[in-house]
C-alpha cells in the first residue's frame, strides 16, 4: 500500500533510540516528520541526520516531532549517534527507528519498493494522523527545506499540500 495525501498514517509499534514507540500514541496531539535513511555510518547519511539535528528546534517551535528510520538495529543507532554529533556538532536528540526487518518500512512505503534497503521521501503527519504531505525528489537536496514542510500545511485552508516537481509550494 502506497501512502497518499490525506490517508491515514499507518500505526505501528518500533523500538527506538528511546525506547519502543507506538507511532501515533507518539505524535500525540503535534505533527510528526518521518524520513528513512537506509543505512548508518554512511557520510551522506551522517550529514543529513545532523543537520536534521541541528534543525530540531525550529521543529519544536513549530510543534513537530521528527523521528528516523533506518534498516539497522538500534544499538548501531545509539553507536552511530555519538558518531554523527562528533562530526556534526549536533547531538541526535530525536528518535531513531531501528528496522533491520523492514516492517516498518512494508507499512509506510510500497511492497514493490522492497526490499530495497534505501532512503524514502519524508512523511508529514498532521495531528489527525492524516498523511499532510509527501515529499518527493531526492530528500538529501531538500533537507534545508524541511521546517517549510511542516509550515507550508498551515498556510492553506485544509492543511494539505503537495510537492509540484519536488519541491514544497
Amino acid at each position: 500500500m502506497a501512502l497518499r495525501i490525506n490517508s491515514e498514517a499507518p500505526n505501528f509499534t518500533a523500538d527506538t533510540t528511546q525506547g519502543k514507540i507506538n507511532f501515533h500514541e507518539w505524535i500525540s496531539n503535534g505533527w510528526a516528520i518521518l524520513f528513512s535513511h537506509p543505512k548508518d555510518f554512511t557520510p551522506v547519511c551522517t550529514t543529513e541526520l545532523g543537520y536534521m539535528a541541528g534543525l530540531k528546534p525550529e521543529f519544536d517551535r513549530r510543534n513537530c516531532k521528527i523521528i528516523g528510520l533506518s534498516v539497522d538495529p538500534v544499538d548501531d543507532h545509539k553507536r552511530w549517534s555519538k558518531d554523527i554529533e562528533e562530526t556534526q556538532g549536533h547531538a541526535v536528540t530525536y528518535p531513531m527507528i531501528g528496522d533491520p526487518e523492514l516492517l516498518g518500512k512494508r507499512k509506510l512505503y510500497s511492497p514493490a519498493r522492497l526490499p530495497y534497503k534505501r532512503a524514502e521521501s519524508p512523511v508529514l503527519v498532521a495531528p489527525d494522523r492524516l498523511v499532510a504531505q509527501l515529499f518527493r525528489g531526492s530528500w538529501p537536496d531538500r533537507v534545508p527545506e524541511a521546517p517549510r514542510l511542516r509550515g507550508a500545511p498551515q498556510s492553506t485552508r485544509h492543511r494539505r499540500f503537495s510537492a509540484m516537481r519536488g519541491s514544497p509550494t
